[in-house]
């Protein structure tokens, strides 16, 4: 029967006994730790040399659920150097392992080139920098870095990762730009770089990926306008730069990106008026754009096109005019966020739509606003003046 060789074998023991201290895996699972090892260890069988062997290729740590009870982590984990010695990994995964204290982020992943998924997720104590090597890991599929100390600028190699479907650098504290050539990852379907400090334009470059359909950008420091090219992003679905630097107003080419989902712009200068873009958009089910300095009247057409939509937020710009009468047409709409602008006039919107909405209403901080109180205000609008 193939068994895994003897050395992978003591190098998998080193890893487990790093990632867990407290506990007795030698005496846990004495023999055979491919075929009755602990949950999270996968392996496959390889001929070798003409010898079939079975070989680590999967290692998954961190509990997740009670569904996926990977090998439990605990306040002592570190990451064993002995993972180098098992070269035909194709998954590692840590979830919530390193939270105490500082670890380098390992520069042995690098010589790993089976590597096809690489996570850490929520292991704050994983600090210093990704290295250019990453080049190496020509067969990776998934990077995600989400939740860590890690920082510096993101490498230009992950650009050559060619057969990278999944990029979540995120919740991190990487700076500098946004390496254009990512724009060559044209197998890329998730993007996310949110919660860094991440500066300059988004590149021009990143609007020629075809298969994107994720793209968040939020909470960086990323300045100038969205560019021209994002409309190429044809199979997008989700879109996030809120929080960020971004000016020169709403762009109106988001109205050619008719799969688009959510969009997601709030906390930037933007201003300008909210532009008539959305007769193409009847699939929006979130819109925000909250404090982006907007002006001018709130377009009737959100309530005419956006039939679908459960989210509309935009607070805290300087909209004037009345509400259109037609936002109360939204039968999906569960939360409608139209607080401290220059909004005035009667609300319009009738007593079962302020009923089944209820507090999720915001109209908050508009002095001119004002409500007929036999016409369904209710108990949430007393804020609102009686017309």
């Amino acid at each position: 029967m193939p068994k895994l060789p003897f050395m992978e074998e003591e190098a998998l023991y080193n890893v487990l006994e790093a990632i867990n201290p407290s506990l007795e895996w030698r005496t846990m699972y004495p023999s055979d730790l491919c075929n009755s090892g602990p949950h999270g260890v996968l392996c496959d069988l390889f001929n070798v040399n003409g010898e079939n062997d079975l070989h680590v290729t999967e290692l998954s740590f961190g509990f997740v659920s009670e569904y996926n009870p990977n090998a439990p982590c605990n306040n002592l984990s570190t990451v064993s150097p002995s993972m180098a010695s098992l070269p035909f990994i194709r998954k590692l995964f840590f979830y919530n392992c390193f939270n105490n204290g500082a670890i380098s982020f390992p520069d042995y992943i690098w010589e790993m080139q089976r590597l096809e998924e690489l996570i850490f997720t929520e292991n704050f104590a994983i600090i210093g920098e990704l290295s250019e090597k990453v080049r190496n890991l020509k067969s990776l599929r998934r990077m995600v870095l989400s939740g860590t100390r890690v920082s510096g600028q993101i490498p230009k190699g992950i650009g050559e990762l060619v057969k990278l479907e999944q990029l979540v650098i995120s919740r991190s504290r990487f700076n500098g730009e946004i390496p254009k050539n990512l724009g060559f990852l044209r197998n890329l379907r998730v993007l996310d770089l949110s919660f860094n400090s991440l500066e300059g334009p988004f590149p021009e470059e990143l609007g020629f990926l075809p298969e994107l359909l994720k793209l968040d950008m939020g909470s960086n420091k990323l300045s100038g306008s969205l560019p021209k090219t994002l409309p190429n992003l044809q199979k997008l679905k989700f879109m996030d730069f809120s929080h960020n630097f971004l000016g020169f107003g709403v762009p109106p080419f988001l109205g050619e990106m008719p799969n688009l989902e959510e969009i997601y712009l709030s906390g930037n200068p933007l201003g300008g008026e909210i532009p008539e873009i959305f007769a193409k958009l009847g699939g929006i089910l979130g819109l925000g754009l909250c404090n982006a300095g907007l002006m001018g009247k709130i377009p009737a057409s959100l309530g005419i096109f956006l039939r679908r939509v459960n989210y509309l937020g935009f607070e805290g710009n300087f909209l004037e005019g009345e509400i259109p009468k037609e936002l109360g047409f939204l039968e999906r709409v569960n939360e409608m966020n139209l607080g401290n602008n220059r909004l005035s006039g009667r609300v319009l919107f009738s007593a079962k739509f302020m009923a089944r909405i209820g507090e999720k209403l915001n109209l908050e901080g508009n002095e001119g606003l004002c409500l007929e109180r036999n016409g369904g205000g209710g108990g949430y609008f007393g804020y609102l003046r009686g017309c």
